[in-house]
């Protein structure tokens, strides 16, 4: 049985210590794709390390995060658009918006995301978006971006049936990620609703660890963690949640079945 992560930060500091036994684990545990949001200008070079030293495993995105715009942010972007310009891809990310930290960022956290769209749509690449309680305010941006060229996946989507609908008939895909499995996550009552062919499995490592690692450091070995627990909610079996959601991936990345 073979498992994506869609979203993981492998190239972290939190890794450092341990990372080629990290990748290990995954193999074992038959996580062997690894797709990389890049956050920063410095996150950059490690996010490229971790690809060249396990190249076969672990592929880059290139994006400005929601958290890391800031006054200025554009000199940021004027690297990342150069680096867009010197080698590919697999998708924008992770952009989007978050108005869990700081509120009066907002307006430039828009306008951050709305040139990272248009660079999506100009190369034909996917979007990740990060909505940390700012689902609906994202959704709306998108709506009003949207084209035949635009499409992506909510990452760490948490929200009600409705605003996953919204995402759905958008042609957009929902990342499940670690909150499956907490307790009061809510995504026992949204994922019965939702069927495989709108969902990817991710991670977010080292962030977000299911249960029974929650409050620890997350890692993509724990993808299987999720697969079941998504399947228990879908009542599919692993199998089946590993084949489809691998299909997911494979398509909006545009790769091969690889």
């Amino acid at each position: 049985m073979h498992f994506i992560d869609t979203h993981a930060h492998i190239y972290s500091k939190k890794y450092d210590s341990d990372r080629d036994e990290v990748i290990q684990r995954c193999r074992e545990n038959g996580v062997d794709k690894i797709y990389m949001p890049n956050v920063d200008v410095e996150s950059i070079d490690s996010m490229l390390e971790a690809e060249q030293k396990y190249p076969d495993m672990c592929i880059p995105m290139m994006g400005l995060h929601p958290c890391d715009v800031k006054k200025g942010f554009e000199k940021e972007l004027y690297i990342m658009e150069d680096w867009l310009a010197k080698r590919e891809f697999v998708a924008i990310g992770e952009i989007g918006t978050d108005l869990y930290w700081d509120k009066s960022l907002f307006e430039l956290q828009k306008e951050a995301l709305k040139i990272q769209v248009a660079w999506a749509k100009e190369k034909h690449l996917p979007i990740i978006l990060h909505c940390r309680e700012s689902i609906d305010e994202t959704i709306e941006i998108i709506k009003q971006e949207k084209d035949d060229r635009l499409t992506g996946i909510f990452h760490c989507f948490t929200g009600s049936i409705s605003q996953a609908k919204e995402i759905i008939d958008m042609g957009f895909l929902l990342g499940i990620g670690g909150v499956s499995t907490f307790k009061n996550g809510g995504l026992d009552k949204v994922l019965p609703e939702i069927g495989l062919e709108n969902l990817v499995l991710e991670t977010d490592g080292p962030y977000l660890a299911p249960v029974p690692h929650r409050g620890k450091r997350n890692s993509p070995e724990y993808i299987p963690i999720i697969a079941e627990r998504v399947g228990d909610l879908t009542e599919s079996t692993i199998d089946k949640v590993a084949e489809i959601t691998n299909l997911n991936a494979n398509k909006v990345f545009n790769r091969s079945n690889v």
